[in-house]
This record gives structure tokens, sequence and C-alpha cells, in this order.
């Protein structure tokens, strides 16, 4: 599309945290310079993060919205954030692992010649409010700034059009899934296929206890804002679940929906075992989402289970933020139904033992259609990771 006609903008940007680390969100607003006039608005709750991974995420969405509406133009930055400004103006190093990307992928957004300034935070109160009603539940997203050309309010209404792709609109009621994969088993280390309700279901071993009970410690912060924990009835998960329960003073319900694949006659041997028992038959189980274990089920199958869970999850916790304790398969299998990915996309993911991954259903419509947007994948609690952030929801 074509941006807005205005040969300089200035962004106001900024990011802030309750907690450092803590509840997080950003805010960025786009301005033609000589005017003052807002162009858009972008104000978005990241979840845990901290105040540095808060200011570069509202820099970089600032960025966006220049590019998209006036990509032609000079840019100037202004943001409160001495880190930020010193860091991308190359007269301060980025030192620390997490912001390295984050600086990377502003520096690639950058217009050529975009000058950074600094500014006292008093200047900076638009955007630090955009960030402030972002964490209070007040906004999500873009806004656009109706004007009075009518080809720019055509212009505006076309990007509103390409919007919901983008994961950019003014959202309907949002459901939060934060999914929580169960913690090690015996199986788990011993890289055994275990499967779902007819399977050996062994129970978590110390390490995994110890590794559910960092990462509900970790979504301390969020307590208030989980409605519900609902858990996949196998033992790991049940046990999973009930940790988080007790760390999150929340109770437990199950969806049988969210089992894991049952793997038959497969359960409780390793790769090598069933290659050496089944000869072809693990090769071919790896090549067609359609083929099952003998006695287990596929993918397909799986998929059908997982999303009809979902849908009972939409109707009865529609607009709530539910913490879903489950298995490698079922997690995939909602990351690829919200990234509205063909289901091969399962092979291509990596989930790690009680790791959290976080989607959000938006209502999409009156038809009852739902839109996802995937926000953290597989991430780990810094007491398992020195350099996880949590930095996307």
């Amino acid at each position: 599309m074509t941006g807005v006609v205005t040969s300089r903008v200035l962004i106001e940007a900024d990011g802030g945290s309750r907690g450092n680390p803590g509840p997080a969100a950003y805010g960025a607003v786009l301005k033609d310079a000589a005017t003052g006039e807002v162009l858009a608005e972008d104000g978005t709750p990241i979840g845990i993060a901290t105040n540095n991974v808060a200011e570069y995420s509202g820099l970089i969405a600032g960025l966006r919205l220049a590019a998209e509406f006036a990509p032609d133009a000079e840019v100037e930055v202004r943001m409160d954030s001495k880190l930020v400004v010193e860091q991308m103006s190359g007269r301060w190093q980025v030192k620390h692992p997490a912001m390295k990307p984050l600086a990377a992928e502003a520096k690639a957004l950058a217009p050529a010649g975009t000058v950074y300034t600094w500014v006292r935070r008093e200047l900076n109160k638009h955007a630090d409010r955009l960030a402030n009603e972002a964490l209070d539940g007040l906004r999500h997203g873009v806004s656009v700034a109706e004007r009075e050309d009518t080809s720019l309010v055509a212009e505006v209404e076309s990007v509103r059009a390409e919007v919901p792709a983008r994961g950019w609109s003014r959202p309907g009621a949002a459901t939060t899934l934060i999914l929580l994969r169960h913690g090690v088993t015996p199986h788990t280390l011993e890289k055994r296929f275990s499967g779902g309700l007819a399977s050996a279901n062994p129970p978590l071993s110390d390490d995994g206890r110890a590794q559910v009970r960092a990462s509900a410690e970790w979504l301390m912060p969020l307590k208030e804002r989980i409605s519900a924990i609902i858990a996949s009835p196998v033992r790991r998960t049940r046990e999973s679940a009930q940790i988080a329960a007790d760390v999150l003073g929340k109770q437990v319900s199950e969806e049988p929906g969210f089992a894991e694949m049952e793997f038959g006659e497969w359960d409780g041997l390793t790769f090598a075992e069933v290659g050496e028992r089944y000869p072809g038959e693990l090769e071919r189980w790896l090549r067609s989402l359609e083929e099952a274990p003998r006695g287990g089920e596929s993918f397909r199958a799986v998929e059908k289970r997982v999303l009809d869970g979902l849908d009972r999850l939409l109707e009865r916790h529609h607009g709530e933020t539910v913490l879903v304790v489950s298995h490698v398969t079922p997690i995939k299998t909602l990351v690829a139904r919200a990234l509205e990915a063909e289901l091969d996309a399962v092979y291509r993911m990596e989930l790690a033992p009680a790791s959290i991954s976080v989607i959000t259903f938006y209502d999409d419509g009156n038809d009852g259609s739902t839109r996802g947007s995937l926000r953290l994948f597989n991430a780990l609690p810094p007491s398992r990771d020195p350099i996880a952030t949590v930095s996307t929801w």
C-alpha cells in the first residue's frame, strides 16, 4: 500500500514492566513531524518481560508503524530510555544476549538516516499512556487516525482489511491459553513413547516435579489473571497441574481432548526398539499424518480430538485466561491451529518438558469463528534458562 504523504515523521515509543520482570507492555505513536498530527498508535501487552525488553518492543512497534504508514519519510525516534537510544545510535554496545535480537530487528526496520533522540520522561507521556492502557487491559494493537482526505480514509480502510492476517486489529473478546507441558518422567529421560490414557502412565520424576514448580512460580505475576487450570487426564499431566494449582491457588479440572496421542503397541518402547520390532512402520508413521501405530492414533485423529477439546474450552472459558497442562502432540497441534499452518508443522517444532507456550484466540466475527495469535513458544523460566526472557505476549 501507499503510505501517508508526509516527508518527516516522529516515533515516540516507551515500554514498561510492573515487576521488572513482570507484566509488561509497550506503547508507540507515529506523528507527522511538521504538524504533530497522530497518524497511528500501538499499545500492546507482551506478557512477562523486563523494562528493557518492553522499551525495545515499543521501538520496534513504532518502526513498523513508520514502515506501514510513512514508508518514504525521514524518521526521528524519541524515547526516554537512555539505553535504547545510545545503543541504537551506535555509541553503546549491546551486550545482553536477550537484547541482541531485539536490537538487530530494530536496526533492520529503521530506514537509513534514522535519528534517535533521548527525551525526559515527562515529554514521552503519550507513548507511556499507551503502554499503561495495554497493561490495564484497555487496549491491544494498532489504531489508525481518521483523516479528512477521502483518499487517505480509503487507504486506512484497506489497512484495516489487511489487519486480521497480521494480528493488528482491535480484537473482539480474547481467550488466552497458557500451555504448560508436563515435567519429565522416567520415559521422557529414556526417550520412550509415552501415550495417553491407555499408556503405562509413568509418574513425574523428582526433576519433573521441580521443573513444573519452577514454571508455575514463574507464572505467579499472572496469578490473578488465570481463571482456571485445565489438565489432560493422564497421570503425569494431572500431577503437573496439581503442582501448578498448589502454587497458584487454583482448582484443576480435566479435558480429555488434550490427552497425549495413543501409541498403542509402541507405548513404552524407544524409537530403536520400535524400528526393530515393527520394521518400516516407524518410517511410514513419520511420513504420514494418517498413519497410526498399531492400536494407536494418527496425528489426524489426535488433531480432531484436540480441536474438539479447544472448542469446548473456548465455549466454557470465553474471554478468560486459562492454564492448560498438556503434552507435546496436543500443544503442537494447538500452535498449528493458531498459526493456521498445515498439521505437518508439528514435525518442525521442539517442546521442552515443563515449557510454556501462549496462544490467544480472538473472536473474529458474528459467525463464531476465532483467529489465533501465537504469543510465546517453548519458553523456560530463568532458573532453567539463564537468558530466557518472556517478551512476546
